[in-house]
């Protein structure tokens, strides 16, 4: 396995700023890279929400001018440090005062708008990570960005930086978390964030509809594309809508892009070592699972004697409360009880509410549980149901797996990456999938997963197929490694 100077870039990164999917990511796979002997060392900018004493941030010396230059003005970054939490990855924090001295990362927290100087913020962070690298004496081989607001880095390093000895052996690697948010600014700007102009004409690679998109140059000048799905890879190159415009210029990568699948941390997830559970177990010992359904209903005041369905709800419109409010009411024909889940900032969350104390004789919601119960009700739970999965995060169908608690979910997106949907003549698969997001099609799907739970030895089986998959953050890891291998050739 080769090794290889890894400068890995993010405008959010867990714990220090997001609870996004990017944000996740870009503190899981540095973390995995690094167990791995990878010399990876993380960037982002440094905002006025994150907690410096919390964090342990030091001053760097060499740091503490860094010069950036844009369009014949010179501004000047400082740039801290610290470790990713519970790991060896160094963290630098780029501070650029005027930029990043504000709260909220994208948005104005006050107002819900997008702050009017974003391109002007990212382009400044970018030149200060071009410019940091030198002060560190660090030569990347890979250059990893995330996302609209790094886009420009592989930009800047064929163009500004071409004939920079120092990035000679440096390649680029732009992971697209979100194909809708592109960093669309007005074409005026261009002058300040030191966009050519050969590349702002019609069909240029940042003109997008007479405006700049960073994203679309992204895509254009990296060595390498990757999106975290799969199944979003194939849509985006076959359907023009999931794209959001940008079909054609995907499909002229097509042969450098490639769907990469998010994991999950086995080290925290884990329920043969997970001391927040009763009883341990694996996948030769999944009965024990009833052991901590008893722990847990006993908690909850539930009855263990009726199916246990943790139950995720991310309704972001009127016709799907209408979907799932049919769902549950029908439900109350059944031996089951959902433990239901949902943002406490949703808009329907008070409608949810109401559904939960029309039907309190099934139905508990809570809006989130502490470390403790949230790790017990996995090993717990004799089923998850996902009625309309986050189409950003595969992760609650992981835990699922990785606890042999029986996905049901709605098979789109993301989940079928994951998800190998049951099929009754096999016994083979690891849970079951709901074809249509229809209250009949809901209904269908949970009562056959009902049926086939009936069968002890076949419930297991579709238990441990899923406890046996592997989606580890170092699997992961080891396929981005592959895709900076390709990165580094095309380089040569």
């Amino acid at each position: 396995m080769n090794t290889f100077k890894i400068c890995y870039l993010s405008s959010e990164v867990a714990p220090f700023a997001g609870d996004s999917e990017l944000a996740n990511t870009a503190y899981a796979l540095p973390a995995a890279l690094k167990e791995m002997n990878q010399d990876i060392r993380l960037m982002m900018p440094k905002y006025k929400s994150i907690n410096e004493r919390r964090y342990v941030l030091r001053e760097v010396i060499r740091l503490r001018e860094v010069t950036v230059e844009l369009a014949g003005e010179t501004k000047f970054a400082n740039g801290k440090t610290a470790f990713l939490p519970n790991s060896k990855v160094h963290v630098y924090f780029l501070s650029i005062p005027e930029y990043f001295d504000r709260k909220g990362v994208y948005t104005d927290p006050q107002s819900g708008k997008n702050f009017p100087d974003n391109a002007q913020r990212f382009a400044h962070f970018a030149i200060s990570v071009m410019e940091t690298l030198k002060l560190l004496y660090w030569q990347p081989d890979i250059i990893h960005c995330n996302n609209w607001a790094t886009a420009l880095i592989p930009y800047y390093l064929k163009v500004r930086y071409k004939d920079d000895d120092f990035f000679r052996n440096t390649s680029t690697v732009l992971t697209i978390h979100d194909f809708a948010n592109q960093g669309i600014f007005p074409m005026k700007i261009a002058p300040e964030i030191g966009i050519e102009e050969e590349f702002l004409q019609p069909g240029g690679a940042f003109e997008f509809e007479g405006k700049i998109n960073f994203l679309k140059g992204g895509i254009l000048f990296a060595d390498k594309l990757n999106t975290t799905s799969i199944q979003t890879m194939e849509d985006v190159l076959t359907n023009p809508d999931k794209a959001h415009g940008l079909a054609d210029i995907i499909n002229r990568r097509k042969k450098d892009f490639q769907g990469i699948v998010n994991g999950l941390n086995y080290g925290t997830w884990n329920p043969e070592t997970d001391e927040d559970i009763a009883t341990p177990y694996d996948a030769k010992s999944v009965t024990k699972k009833q052991e901590n359904k008893k722990a847990f209903c006993s908690e909850m005041e539930l009855d263990p004697s009726r199916l246990l369905i943790k139950t995720l709800v991310d309704i972001n419109e009127k016709q799907q409360l209408e979907i799932f409010s049919k769902v549950v009411a029908d439900l109350a024909k059944d031996p089951v009880q959902l433990f239901l889940f949902a943002d406490e900032s949703s808009p329907y969350f008070s409608q949810l509410e109401k559904l939960a104390k029309k039907h309190a004789q099934f139905v508990t919601l809570r809006s989130r549980l502490d470390t403790r119960l949230s790790h017990l009700l996995w090993a717990a739970a004799d089923m998850l149901f996902l009625p309309f999965p986050d189409t950003s995060s595969i992760t609650p169908l992981l835990k699922a797996l990785r606890y042999g608690t029986v996905p049901v979910a709605l098979y789109h997106g993301v989940i079928r990456d994951v998800l190998v949907p049951f099929d009754g003549e096999t016994g083979k698969g690891s849970g079951f999938a709901i074809p249509e997001a229809t209250p009949p099609a809901m209904l269908s799907t949970l009562r056959k997963a009902f049926s086939v739970q009936k069968d002890g030895k076949m419930w297991a089986k579709i238990q441990k197929s899923g406890m046996r998959s592997d989606f580890s953050w170092e699997t992961t890891a080891k396929k981005y490694l592959k895709l900076y291998e390709k990165a580094a050739k095309k380089k040569r």
